[in-house]
């Protein structure tokens, strides 16, 4: 309950900032062209607060949290005094009108660098690229690529770290080919450029990383068997483990790595099992009893809450990643640049069948990751933010009547035509396009509940 109460507050948290974002730049922009806003609302539905301000916007907080608008003085909507018709909307001159509307997904992308600017500044640590396991068979193996490479860019995207990485292994979802430059820390200055077949890869983001589907992890330190965390009621806690402890044997297992621990306690789901631990130069002996949950494939296995220390990291593979106000800003543009292009990669291939509509993500999984992130820190925060904001500006760019991109379509038109197009075409429009939204809203929906 506390987790979905966390995920759930911060989704709202998210959604309002980015919502208020979007309008605000309506709003500003429709101020600054001289019409008249008779509502600034964030949420659809019944009000929980209003307050009309000086300007004569009364400004508004509803309930529904999906969205918001901007309620701009307009012939079409309602009759307009003669005195005041000079500064309804649809009487301003088409650029203002394409302006106005063009400045919500515009604030979304400015949001998203200026969130990004902020992260730069605070500073986050990222870590080397470099690559661990490869499985055998794998994709990543056949294509010669060994383990302690570290990986320099991917179809000519440069990738400084595993953030970057990722975002450019996703967006070749649905291509025949992928082209990877590395370096092997044996030939210092050497960079090898080899290109992977992805005829064969299989990606299912609810089950694996883009990593781990073409067969390889990142480098991490290998683990001890040092107790460095024990969670809250957990089955660990309840067995008397604590910070610290190292671990011996398990059911009279002389333990060598940390992953024997680990498949002793998946095997025995709410069956007891022996451990003998070293504490303070004493061996203890303790009964753990795991308790159990269902994993993807409906298996169930024992978990019990209990996480070990790694050892040091090499130096120079852990880096921090701050910078002053001028070069934060170029960075945060670069990266915001980064994720418009990966977005519209990946909105391109949703459309063209390349990517499956099992992909898209619905407010619930939104939620998940609003409230994961918040968990990690502002930084990370920031981060989601500037994602779904730059994905927020780009879906209202969309052709769709009843989007931002459907009004500019319009408006386009009009200016080719030189007359407005009719209100019966916009009509039939803004009920297909209804349509279609919703239909990928359900699709999206339907996919948050079968990740649930």
């Amino acid at each position: 309950m506390s987790e979905l109460l966390w995920n759930l507050s911060s989704f709202i948290i998210a959604l309002g900032i980015l919502v208020a974002v979007h309008e605000y730049g309506h709003f500003w922009v429709a101020r600054r062209c001289g019409v008249i806003v008779e509502k600034f609302s964030i949420g659809f539905g019944k009000s929980i607060w209003s307050r009309k301000g000086k300007d004569g916007t009364e400004y508004n907080i509803s309930m529904i949290p999906l969205g918001g608008y901007v309620k701009m003085l307009d012939e079409r909507v309602d009759e307009v005094p003669e005195e005041l018709k000079q500064h309804a909307f649809n009487n301003r001159p088409l650029w203002q009108r394409s302006a106005i509307v063009a400045a919500g997904p515009i604030a979304n992308f400015i949001f998203a660098v200026v969130a990004c600017w902020l992260a730069f500044m605070i500073g986050v640590t990222a870590l080397k690229p470099v690559v661990g396991h490869i499985d055998n068979n794998s994709i990543f193996s056949q294509a010669g690529i060994e383990s302690g490479v570290e990986l320099k860019a991917i179809s000519g995207i440069k990738t400084s770290d595993w953030e970057a990485v990722n975002m450019a292994i996703v967006s070749h979802i649905g291509d025949e080919s992928m082209t990877v430059t590395y370096s092997d820390e044996n030939n210092i200055g050497v960079d090898v450029t080899t290109t992977l077949d992805l005829s064969d890869w299989k990606f299912d983001p609810e089950k694996d990383s883009p990593m781990v589907s073409l067969g390889f992890l990142p480098y991490r330190p290998a683990l001890t068997l040092n107790v460095a965390n024990v969670s809250a009621n957990s089955a660990a806690e309840k067995s008397g483990l604590l910070v610290g402890d190292r671990l011996v044997s398990v059911n009279g297992h002389q333990l060598t790595e940390w992953q024997e621990m680990v498949e002793a306690i998946q095997a025995n789901p709410n069956k007891a099992i022996e451990l003998i631990v070293l504490r303070d130069n004493e061996q203890t002996t303790l009964t753990l009893t795991p308790d159990s949950k269902e994993i993807a494939d409906g298996k169930i296995i024992g978990f019990a809450g209990v996480s070990p220390i790694f050892e040091e990291w090499p130096e120079g593979y852990r880096y921090e990643k701050q910078y002053g106000p001028i070069v934060a800003f170029e960075k945060a543009v670069e990266k915001t640049g980064n994720i418009i292009d990966l977005t519209l990669t990946m909105t391109k291939k949703l459309f063209t069948g390349d990517v499956a509509l099992n992909n898209l993500s619905g407010p619930i999984s939104i939620a998940k990751g609003a409230g994961t992130t918040a968990e990690y820190g502002l930084v990370s925060f920031l981060g989601f933010l500037a994602l779904i904001s730059v994905n927020l500006g780009i879906i209202n760019l969309l052709p769709l009547p009843v989007l931002d991109g459907g009004h500019l379509l319009f408006f386009a038109i009009e200016g080719i035509t030189r007359k407005p197009v009719s209100e019966r075409v916009q009509e039939i429009g803004y009920k297909v396009g209804t349509a279609m939204i919703m239909s990928l809203m359900a699709v999206a929906l339907f996919n948050d509940f079968m990740r649930l």
